[in-house]
């Protein structure tokens, strides 16, 4: 029978398990600030590796066996692009004969936005609100799972699941997310537990896709005062100008293009947007600037093609180019669409985050957005078409700006979400594999 969240009478090792998730909470929250203090922001992903260490350290108490698989260079460099360091990946496996679970979590943040007045690489707690970059988006996440099975195990909890950590590189914006090349080579068991998503009660409908354009004008640099004499200096910046307005005259189009993806509760159709998110270029006053730098980002529905949508843009910008100017157009960053990833074991997730956050059985809905995902590469591998997505972000936790956050209640109720979900003698009629 199912029944309203909160009714539910656990066994002893399930209340157990879930009350020790309260009790040691404040083991999670340091282990946040851990994760927060190691700068994985993206561009350039640098610091991968010692992230990569310090999930080692703290899987490895909980009975995890962790291997490396690093992304091939020549898959994700580009010359002058915003990647660079080595693109480490970690799988963390329990041994077992339990089917497979597999979470994932992508370890890099966006670069910290200007309006921090907390230090966004130390997690700073304020009546139970917990600052810090990637608190929401998405180390909170990896915190709450690590604490979630640690409770478990403290406990005695018998799961339904060997869950496997899959902790990947690149999301936000890469060229080969880490998660691409794990689906590739195999290594995604069972069905998959996606945690970039939302603490809202939502069903995901699938996503938009998004690339990164970036574009590489080159001039010719001269003193300042010869800069406007014939056959003398080419101002980079100037000879991008028209580019960058061609890029802006595509926009009434391109928001003309609306995706049958269903929208969120009381908000607009979804449209495919384009923008200008990087610009870079010159060095000094006194020099005509012989370098510029801009990247354009594209979101495009899954109803559009994305070589047409690319060529779109890349023609657009050459024929705004000036004549005595270079020019270099480099793909960068690159999610593809994300079809309706429901399955058979959205049902029993529902149930899960009921009895996690309290939310009723009539909270839930289904949509799509316009942000991109990197799981449209695990569909596209034939690895799986189910995803099942939760996490951490709320509209209020300002993700991917200053002051991202999240909460003690939310890191909590994450955490018995994922234990109840892993639990064996939770809700078994919903479970398919057994």
């Amino acid at each position: 029978m199912t029944l309203e969240a909160g009714a539910r009478q656990f066994d002893a090792v399930h209340s157990q398990a879930l009350a020790q998730v309260d009790a040691g909470l404040d083991t999670s929250v340091a282990e946040l600030g851990r994760m927060i203090a190691v700068d994985t922001t993206f561009p350039p992903g640098e610091g991968y590796d010692g992230f990569a260490a310090l999930m080692e350290e703290m899987l490895a108490p909980l009975g995890f066996e962790t291997r490396r698989v690093v992304v091939p260079e020549d898959l994700w460099r580009v010359e002058g692009g915003p990647a660079s360091g080595a693109r480490v990946n970690l799988v963390a496996d329990m041994a077992g004969e339990k089917p497979v679970c597999s979470l994932y979590f992508h370890i890099d943040t966006v670069c910290a936005a200007r309006g921090w007045k907390r230090n966004p690489f130390r997690l700073t707690e304020e009546d139970g609100v917990l600052y810090g970059l990637g608190a929401a988006d998405m180390k909170g996440a990896i915190a709450a799972a690590i604490h979630a099975v640690r409770c478990a195990r403290q406990a005695g909890l018998e799961l339904a699941y060997r869950p496997r950590f899959l902790l990947c590189t690149d999301e936000e914006g890469g060229l080969y997310p880490g998660i691409r090349y794990l689906a590739e080579q195999g290594e995604i068991g069972g069905h998959l537990l996606n945690f970039n998503g939302s603490a809202t009660p939502r069903i995901w409908g699938g996503c938009f896709g998004s690339f990164n354009l970036q574009v590489t004008v080159e001039g010719h640099a001269v003193h300042a005062a010869d800069g406007n004499r014939a056959g003398r200096g080419v101002n980079a910046i100037e000879a991008a100008l028209p580019m960058m307005q061609a890029v802006q005259d595509l926009r009434p189009a391109v928001s003309k293009r609306v995706s049958a993806l269903p929208a969120a509760p009381g908000a607009a159709p979804l449209a495919a947007q384009i923008s200008i998110t990087v610009a870079n270029g010159g060095t000094c006053g006194g020099q005509v600037p012989d370098r510029f730098v801009f990247q354009v980002s594209r979101r495009y529905a899954p109803e559009e093609d994305f070589v047409q949508v690319r060529a779109e843009i890349e023609n657009a910008i050459k024929a705004a180019a000036p004549s005595g100017a270079g020019l270099r157009l480099d793909l960068v960053g690159h999610l593809t669409p994300t079809a309706d990833p429901e399955g058979p074991h959205y049902p029993r997730w529902i149930r899960a985050v009921q009895e996690g956050f309290g939310y009723a059985p009539g909270d839930f809905s289904k949509w799509g957005a316009a942000s991109a995902s990197d799981s449209g590469y695990v569909q596209q591998a034939g690895v799986a078409q189910e995803i099942i997505l939760g996490g951490l972000i709320r509209p209020s936790s300002n993700a991917h700006g200053a002051e991202e956050h999240t909460t003690r209640n939310d890191l909590a109720a994450l955490a018995k979400t994922i234990l109840t979900y892993l639990s064996a003698g939770f809700e078994p009629e919903l479970n398919p594999d057994l």
